[in-house]
């Protein structure tokens, strides 16, 4: 498996990522968004311009910046059972995460100067903090299997898993990228103590996903943990290069007390950056940086050269 011609190697800068949707939308910009579900937005044309705004902000750091772009589609939580939650079928589902990826390339579209790679976002089917309902490899294939050949089906440069607690989910999704032909990258959470929520370390975790799968992952990420929390998964020796992205959370808080918070923590995006260039030193092979929970083109900016700060719509 081979990444999008235009995602930059090892030996060049990374790519920058957004930074955290939902909670971006949702404390910053007053959006509502039941279930944490950022994809029921690709469904109203005020939905989609507020998209659009959002990611037009990220392109113009990028451009601001002298680097590209690997944008996730906002279909995190598009896959059967959230959808049935939210009230949302499978032909419904397939629409929208069609839909999700040609917003994403209209928006390169508009970019020339930037590259853009636009991937196709899968999440847990369960949660990004917890393990429960555990399934297998073969079980995670299937469920995935409908989302991934819609995302794909909408020209998804590549797949990219988010906030993956165990291996064979993680295993599963790859599987399932594989059977339609995408580059899928992996991108694992890990708790403070820099273990993945099913306790597994991260180590073991890449190492496991790529036995079963026979390195068929296109790279591997940490994602949703502060990079103080990342750093504790990198002490022991580990399969680091293979690790190509980093989404930071802009909070030192755990999962838990994250999950309980009414209001947002921004953290403080200074810390944040000094943090970043620390445990960055030793990771040549990083293909993409960005934010996850609490961060915002603020953070991003920083992360990548700033300060920037460009008008939100």
């Amino acid at each position: 498996m081979t990444t999008p011609t235009h995602v930059p190697t090892s030996a060049s800068r990374p790519f920058l990522t957004e930074g955290g949707l939902e909670t971006d939308l949702i404390f910053n910009h007053g959006v509502d968004l039941p279930e944490f579900a950022a994809f029921p937005l690709v469904t109203t044309m005020a939905g989609r311009a507020s998209l659009t705004a959002y990611f037009a902000d990220y392109v113009a750091i990028a451009r601001a910046q002298g680097t590209g772009a690997v944008f996730e589609t906002p279909t995190w939580r598009a896959s059967s059972d959230w959808g049935t939650r939210l009230g949302y079928d499978a032909d419904q589902l397939d629409q929208i995460n069609r839909s999700a990826v040609q917003l994403l390339h209209q928006v390169a579209a508009t970019s020339h100067d930037i590259p853009v790679v636009v991937s196709g976002n899968v999440g847990p089917r369960v949660d990004g903090y917890a393990v429960g309902g555990a399934m297998s490899r073969a079980e995670a294939t299937a469920y995935h299997r409908p989302q991934i050949t819609s995302l794909v089906a909408g020209g998804a440069d590549q797949i990219g898993a988010l906030t993956m607690t165990y291996t064979d989910e993680a295993a599963g999704i790859v599987e399932a990228a594989t059977e339609v032909g995408a580059p899928v990258a992996i991108s694992f959470t890990v708790e403070t103590d820099g273990r993945l929520p099913s306790g597994a370390s991260l180590a073991t975790a890449i190492e496991r996903v790529d036995q079963l799968t026979d390195g068929a992952a296109a790279y591997f990420g940490i994602n949703c943990a502060h990079p103080t929390h990342m750093a504790r998964a990198l002490e022991q020796t580990g399969p680091w290069e293979r690790l190509g992205l980093l989404r930071y959370n802009a909070s030192r808080a755990s999962h838990e007390e994250l999950d309980e918070a009414v209001e947002l923590d921004r953290g403080d995006p200074q810390d944040l950056l000094s943090c970043h260039r620390a445990l960055v030193a030793e990771l040549p092979s990083l293909v993409a940086v960005g934010g996850c929970c609490g961060t915002d083109i603020e953070h991003v900016g920083l992360l990548h050269g700033g300060p920037v700060m460009v008008g939100s719509a």
